[in-house]
């Protein structure tokens, strides 16, 4: 059998992006290497992992596109969920998040919003499907 164990995101700075996700989310930090070049936070079920650029590089020898805030995001997303969107999304912005798109009620009744992270990772904040 296989499970999905975690995410890993390569950025510019581990110690500051797991500070941002802390502050912004209420994440715990479950560690990070002495090196400073990976570590890991408690979101629930499933592990966000960050890994230095340089790190990345040294594992993926052909290199791979670092997320910037001033390029388009990826076309994918990390979702986070909670019944206080507008909270969430408001207090990541503080933290230095950037606002991509307020909240909406989707027809199924999700309330749906978006806001970049401090390496231009995309992240979407929504609501249980079902609420």
């Amino acid at each position: 059998m296989i499970k999905f164990g975690y995410t890993i995101l390569y950025v510019t700075n581990v110690e500051k992006s797991i500070a941002f996700y802390e502050k912004s989310f209420d994440f715990k930090r479950k560690f990070v290497t002495p090196e400073n070049d990976y570590g890991e936070l408690e979101t629930g079920q499933t592990t966000i992992a960050f890994a230095s650029l340089e790190l990345g590089n040294s594992n993926l020898k052909k290199g791979f596109l670092a997320s910037k805030q001033s390029e388009k995001p990826f076309g994918m997303e990390i979702v986070l969920v909670t019944d206080l969107v507008q909270a969430a999304i408001d207090k990541a912005i503080a933290n230095g998040g950037i606002l991509v798109e307020n909240p909406v009620q989707k027809p199924w009744g999700q309330t749906v919003g978006y806001i970049r992270d401090l390496d231009g990772f995309l992240l979407e904040i929504c609501t249980p499907v079902g609420n």
